[in-house]
């Protein structure tokens, strides 16, 4: 073996080497935590390159009342003001799987800061061992706010637990952080019109 086919072959190992070193602590760390994800696909996808900022005219003829898009594949919430001066792009959770996830077009028909709780039948047929009630709180799956859609049982709402954004998680629903449903809360309306795709 000469001296320059050495060479390669140690660097080979050691790129080979470092990645499995570099790659151990983040499949440990995958094995020994709980992502929901992963009981639903073996290949769990990160989206990132599809959370970017979005023009309103594809989606809706007008903003009046406002819009909110909220895109499942990319895990966003885009929502535009009335006059279309303000626009804010948000991190979501969404429904666990397809046969919770439900598009089309739908509106805010309510407004509640320090929402209650309320399993859905569905819901409580799935998991017996939840509550029946769970007040405004830390507790509350509800987060800080909701904004009530008119689809039956369907919100957007916050969440105490913040390992949920960005994944599959929800029964249904669409999750953000507290601090931004706060915000959301505060620009939209009743009557905001709504596209979840």
């Amino acid at each position: 073996m000469t001296k320059t086919s050495a060479t390669q072959l140690n660097r080979r190992a050691f790129v080979a080497g470092s990645a499995a070193l570099i790659g151990a602590p983040a499949l440990a760390q995958t094995q020994g935590s709980i992502e929901i994800e992963q009981d639903i696909s073996p290949a769990v996808r990160r989206n990132i390159s599809s959370f970017r900022s979005l023009d309103w005219r594809p989606y809706f003829n007008s903003l009046s009342n406002g819009a909110i898009l909220v895109d499942i594949t990319s895990r966003a919430l885009h929502y535009w003001s009335q006059n279309g001066e303000t626009y804010r792009l948000y991190p979501t959770s969404v429904p666990l799987t397809e046969d919770l996830t439900r598009r089309g077009r739908t509106s805010v028909i309510r407004k509640v800061e320090g929402p209650e709780w309320r399993p859905t039948p569905s819901m409580k047929k799935r998991n017996p061992e939840w509550p029946d009630y769970v007040g405004p709180g830390p507790d509350n799956p509800l987060g800080t706010h909701a904004l009530y859609l008119s689809w039956t049982y369907y919100r957007i709402h916050g969440t105490h637990d913040t390992r949920k954004i960005g994944r599959r998680s929800s029964n249904g629903c669409i999750g953000l952080y507290n601090q931004h449903i706060a915000e959301l809360f505060s620009r939209a309306k009743v009557g905001t019109q709504v596209l979840l795709i």
